[in-house]
Formats: C-alpha cells, structure tokens, sequence
C-alpha cells in the first residue's frame, strides 16, 4: 500500500515537471520552425498542458483499465473549469477580450454533446473514438487557418508577451521536449500502477480514481500555468489554456483511449459526471461570452464554481463510503 501511495506522489511529481519540460521545450523548437505564438499557445501548449492526461489515458487503457482513462479525462475538464477557473477568478476577476476564445467556447459545448452521442449505448467503441479523433483533426485544422487569418487577437497578445525571454535554443528545446516525453511517459506508468493498487486494496472503482486524485494531479499544469498568466494580468490566456485543454482532453485523450481498447460506460458517467461536466461548461460558456456586453467571471461566480468543484468532490467521496 505504501508503495502505491509513493508512486503516486512521486508519479504525480515527476508527471508536472516533466509536463513543463514538454512544453518548453515544444514551443521553442515550434517559435524555430517559424510557427506564430497564436499557433503554439492555441496547439503546442494546448496539447501540451494535456499530456499528463493523454499518456495516463492511454497507458490505463493499454493495461485494462479504460474506467481510469474516463475518468481522468472528465474528471480533468471538471477540475480545470470548477476548481482552475474559480479559484483564479476569485484571486482576480477574469475579463475575456480575445474573440477566439468566445468562438471556442460553443465549440467546446458542442463537442461536449457529441461526448453524451458517444456514452448513451454504455460503450465508447473504436468508431466513436475515430469520430472524436476526426473531430479533433479538423479542429487543429481550423485552427491552422485562423492564426493565418490577417489581424490580431487579444489572445495572440497574451501569447506574444508570454514567450518574450524564452531563448531556448533549437538544439536545447528538441532536447527537452524529448526529455520532458520520456519523463512523461514513465511517470505516467508508476502514476497508473499506484492508483490502480489503491482502488483495488481499498474497493474503490478506478473511475472514482481517476475523477478524483489522478485528474486533480494531471490538472496541475493547466493550474500552474493559469495562475502565472493571470500574475502577469493576461486574462485570456488562463481562459484559452483551460478551454485548449478540455477540447484535447474530451476528443483526444478519449479517442486515443477508445481506440486502443473500448471503454465500457458506467452508468454514474452518465447521470452523475457528464452532466456536471456539461453544466460547468454552459456556466463558461455562459459567463466567458457575456450574456450583456464583454465576457467577465467576476469573484462571485468564480466563488460558485470553486464551491462546485467542493461539492462534487465531496458527493464522489461520500459515493464510496460504506
């Protein structure tokens, strides 16, 4: 037991810093490459602020365990918009000025339906896990072509101070964006096996892990980065890492799961974490688009969705108490 709980603390640690490595290292090899900071803070650091999830989804679903993959995923888009965005907005209001992400915004609702498309007959299949794969594809694809689009965003602002003083070299950053994957991917490893221990010794489904301790700790990039951005005043930047983060977590680090080994449904997916998943996105969606003039999460509403992330945290942890 004790080495499961190690592995975990030290999973979870290694897992973080490996995650900044990783993304360090992927935008300075990506600023060499020519690619605009819009580009790389919208995909690069996107992608990257969900590696943690990716490879813990992927590795669970390689060892059987497609219910930690699920979880982690869902549980990770709860943590960051209830738990990141709340705290973050009660620290400092949030004001949303980029366009961009007031046009991703609906586009993350939609998919979080299409998510719902995917659970209702009890299994993500392979087919429903290429469907988000495919989603996802034409999502970087679009993505691409907007950044190319002439004029500028608030968000490419954001994205332009955030890179000033990075002068990592090519040879430096392809180093440590393959140092950061290695790490990565082998902390993943002891992450999954202590996890999986746990709930095995103490009858706990690896769903309930996986919404809980494992989507808390691979939320911890988004959380760092977050709280560094809104330090630096660059509001639009916390609400495009979080909003990045949730359309990677629900069309690839699902489908990637899904197509390496289908996902039986628990029901609780669907009458307990989906809907509260879908609610917290309206709430953004909601809040970030401003139903009367500019988009604003103000301490209030950022209060509701921190004591929303305690009050299903709380409803989980209680779901396992005999």
């Amino acid at each position: 037991m004790w080495m499961a709980l190690a592995a975990i603390v030290l999973g979870l640690g290694v897992l973080v810093w490996s995650a900044d490595r990783f993304v360090d290292g992927a935008s300075a090899t990506a600023r060499h490459l020519g690619l605009s900071p819009l580009l790389i803070g919208m995909l690069v650091i996107g992608f990257g602020t969900s590696a943690p999830e990716l490879m813990v989804s992927a590795l669970a679903a390689v060892q059987g365990n497609p219910g930690l993959a699920l979880g982690n995923a869902y549980g990770s888009n709860i943590t960051n918009i209830a738990l990141i965005v709340g705290l973050v907005a009660l620290l400092s209001p949030l004001a949303v000025h980029s366009q961009i992400i007031r046009q991703e915004l609906p586009v993350l609702g939609v998919m979080t339906l299409i998510s719902l498309w995917c659970l209702h007959d009890g299994v993500i299949s392979r087919t429903d896990a290429i469907v988000l794969l495919a989603l996802l594809f034409g999502f970087l694809g679009y993505s691409i072509w907007r950044s190319q689009r002439p004029g500028k965003d608030a968000l490419q602002t954001d994205m332009e101070a955030d890179a000033t003083g990075q002068d990592m070299s090519l040879k430096q950053g392809v180093i440590w964006t393959l140092i950061g994957l290695a790490l990565l991917i082998v902390s993943s490893r002891f992450l999954v096996w202590g996890a999986v221990t746990i709930a095995e010794a103490f009858g706990v489904s690896d769903l309930v892990i996986g919404l809980t301790v494992v989507a808390i700790g691979t939320s911890l990039p988004e959380l760092a980065s977050s709280l560094s951005a809104v330090r630096k005043n660059q509001h639009d930047l916390v609400l495009g890492n979080v909003v990045g983060s949730n359309l990677f977590n629900t069309l690839a680090v699902v489908g990637l799961a899904g197509v390496i080994h289908p996902i039986e449904v628990d029901p609780a997916v669907v009458v307990r974490d989906w809907p509260v998943m879908a609610a917290l996105t309206v709430a953004l969606l909601v809040f970030g688009i401003g139903l009367k003039g500019q988009g604003r999460i103000n301490r209030l509403e950022g209060g509701a969705l921190l004591a929303s992330f305690i009050g299903y945290t709380s409803w989980l942890v209680m779901s396992v108490i005999p």
